[in-house]
């Protein structure tokens, strides 16, 4: 039971390295046609949806073929950790990305607190470029400790 629970938070923190690389190298690299319309408004096709939305399955598709596989063949249990992981990396990403950033969704619009200044400032820092080059902060859940200084003293 303990290995299987290792197994799914050990996934959800390997994820945030999966995801950094992701954003720079494949989100802000050839894949970029799909990614722009998130950095510029003026690309965007849909006034909800962005194409950007289309990288939910590259990350879904993976850890619902995972949790499958490990819940109907026992002998690759760890699978279905595995997958679990990912899904729960994959809501996390959807609370704090889109609700909580961008806030597509008014959820928690009121909510206030250090790391979440110092990760809407890290991700407003990220934005500011429009283009695929000079970026920074491709990270999510993991902010550089400036961003934590300034949202300190900004309270």
């Amino acid at each position: 039971m303990f290995h299987n629970v290792l197994i799914t938070i050990l996934t959800f923190i390997i994820m945030e390295g999966v995801a950094w690389f992701t954003h720079k190298y494949i989100m802000h690299g050839f894949l970029w046609i799909l990614h722009e319309d998130h950095h510029d408004k003026r690309k965007k096709v849909h006034p909800i949806f962005e194409k950007n939305d289309a990288f939910f399955l590259i990350f879904a598709i993976p850890s619902l073929v995972m949790i499958y596989t490990g819940t109907f063949y026992n002998q690759y249990n760890y699978l279905l950790f595995i997958g679990i992981g990912i899904a729960l990396y994959g809501l996390a990403y959807f609370l704090v990305h889109e609700v909580v950033i961008h806030q597509r969704l008014k959820w928690f619009s009121k909510i206030d607190n250090v790391y979440l200044r110092a990760l809407r400032k890290a991700h407003k820092v990220h934005h500011k470029h429009l283009g695929k080059e000079d970026g920074e902060c491709f990270g999510m859940l993991i902010v550089p400790k400036k961003y934590f200084i300034e949202a300190y003293k900004s309270k």
